[in-house]
């Protein structure tokens, strides 16, 4: 079959991984860019036809039909506006937009263009998941009241190499990410399902007060929370319970929806199995009050899903992406999907700051709620182009690592700075 999409890659690491599902998907990966040129080799191998770029202002003129955005976490939006200007088609990894400034660009640029952006949010499509989504659409739960998201991933904080990779200079996002803010992994599977859209958020922290041991670089997190956990109130009255990204022992993806007459869940610890269970007297045709079962893929590419990361997301949300492409319609998660959960992100972490203050979620459709955001750029990060945090990035304002510890992470990790970008 005929290779019909053009595919640009940003940032060589993660952007690869997704490259890789494009190609399965029948598309064509024919540029990359990064500022690391040991990483763009790496690429190489794999895309040998791609042209090399390690700077963007040149590989946004390549020849290309969209680009996988897939640089810093807190840094796609500029590039994305830039890429929509242009009418390159945006599939943009993790957040939207690190400030409600950038999620007003962000719409107002993708309104004009002629372009198509999604969010390339992958747990939605996971086997559990998308049973879950299934079952909702079936209607047999009922009217949908409540549901849960988890993503909790925590880390051996003595794995120095993990450091190296993951968090290799002070500046990082990842040294400086609230617990609130990468939270599309707990509320996009919750949000697909049951089409329930938050419109105000309220949050806690939950924070380690225990010591960090010196004796080992720990320390470049500038945060003891844990975890934060959110709530909000949706615009069908339904309520969602989630923790964005949490690192309390043990790891999970759980996800749990509540209606009026049951409810699923995907079981801790048992791979992609589910429970379903419904009131003893509105028990369906053809169910049991109690079922425990492990979903199929209801799919016709689901050889090529299970060749993929995140189990199986990673090719479903890249399909969903030059699918979207070739047949001229809006993404499953569009531009107002993305920057609703990125307001979530942004404001539960002012609602953490602010002793759990409830703040109202914008809808980005209506003009008067973005004029009310669009100079908001407050920010807990560090920005590539030198900007520095202007608002905390944990509970407590005036945490900070010792000088040893600095000293410790400077010494141990910071040598791996220029070899990963």
């Amino acid at each position: 079959m005929k290779k019909t999409i053009r595919l640009g890659i940003y940032g060589a690491r993660r952007g690869g991984d997704l490259g890789r599902a494009a190609l399965l998907a029948n598309a064509d990966v024919v540029a990359i860019c990064d500022s690391a040129m040991d990483k763009l080799e790496e690429r190489k191998t794999q895309f040998p036809d791609a042209t090399l770029y390690t700077e963007f202002d040149k590989f946004i003129e390549h020849d290309m039909d969209g680009v996988i955005l897939a640089n810093f976490f807190h840094e796609h939006a500029p590039y994305a506006i830039r890429l929509l200007e242009r009418g390159i088609h945006v599939l943009s990894e993790c957040t939207s937009n690190s400030t409600m400034a950038e999620g007003v660009a962000l719409v107002r640029a993708a309104e004009k263009s002629k372009a198509i952006y999604m969010l390339s949010e992958n747990y939605p499509y996971m086997k559990f998941n998308l049973e879950m989504k299934r079952i909702c659409d079936g209607g047999t739960l009922g009217k949908i009241l409540y549901a849960e998201g988890e993503y909790n991933h925590p880390g051996n904080g003595k794995n120095i190499s993990n450091k190296k990779y993951l968090n290799y200079f002070p500046e990082h996002w990842r040294n400086f990410l609230p617990r609130t803010y990468y939270v599309t992994h707990s509320l996009a599977p919750i949000m697909s399902a049951t089409g329930a859209i938050p419109r105000r958020v309220t949050a806690f922290s939950c924070t380690n007060d225990e010591p960090i041991d010196n004796s080992i670089a720990t320390a470049s997190h500038i945060s003891p929370d844990v975890a934060a956990i959110i709530m909000t109130k949706n615009d069908d009255g339904s309520v969602f319970k989630f923790t964005a990204h949490s690192s309390f022992g043990a790891h999970a993806n759980s996800y749990r929806i509540a209606g009026k007459r049951g409810q699923i869940e995907n079981l801790r610890g048992m791979g992609d199995k589910v429970m379903l269970r419904y009131n003893s007297w509105q028990i369906p045709e053809g169910r049991e009050e109690i079922n425990l079962y492990e979903p199929s893929w209801h799919d016709e590419d689901s050889e090529l899903i299970e060749k993929t990361g995140h189990g199986g997301g990673d090719y479903l949300v890249v399909r969903e992406f030059i699918r979207s492409i070739t047949d001229g319609r809006k993404p499953d998660f569009d531009v107002y999907f993305a920057t609703t959960m990125a307001s979530v992100g942004i404001l539960a972490h002012r609602s953490v700051l602010d002793g759990g203050k409830p703040y109202d979620i914008p809808d980005f459709r209506s003009e008067d709620d973005r004029r009310k955001w669009e100079n908001d750029d407050l920010s807990p990060f560090w920005y590539s182009d030198g900007r520095a945090p202007t608002i905390p990035c944990c509970s407590i304002n005036d945490y900070k690592p010792s000088d040893e510890q600095m000293r410790l992470f400077r010494e141990i990790v910071m040598e791996e700075k220029e070899k990963i970008k």
